[in-house]
């Protein structure tokens, strides 16, 4: 693979791994792109998340900035009720320096 070509693909596939999201709260699970379970305790997440003020805030994984119309979002989000029922299981940390990845293997429903 040429140089050239190795460095787009960083160009394309770096800022999806090292930014944050931006959500959208859908009404219903069929909308949804994921579905979120919020846990009680920090070892039982896949992601610490951390809600930002300023959609330029959301740099980092585990930062989310709830946008107003679905359009903008990265990601619609539908919270569930039941933990079997998730795709991706997260812990609400009260400083933004928490937020990340607990468990990475399900780092690519992020991407």
């Amino acid at each position: 693979m040429k140089a050239t070509h190795l460095f787009l693909l960083v160009l394309i596939f770096l800022p999806a791994t090292l930014w944050g999201q931006t959500v959208f709260k859908v009404k219903y699970e069929s909308q949804a792109d994921l579905r979120i379970f919020v846990v009680d305790y920090e070892s039982q997440c896949d992601l610490k998340v951390y809600f930002v003020d300023y959609e330029s805030q959301a740099d980092e994984d585990g930062l989310w900035y709830f946008v107003k119309y679905e359009s903008q979002a990265d990601k619609k989000i539908y919270f569930v009720d039941y933990e079997s029922q998730a795709d991706l299981k997260v812990f609400i940390v009260k400083y933004k320096s928490q937020a990340g990845w607990n468990k990475t293997e399900k780092q690519h429903l992020l991407l």
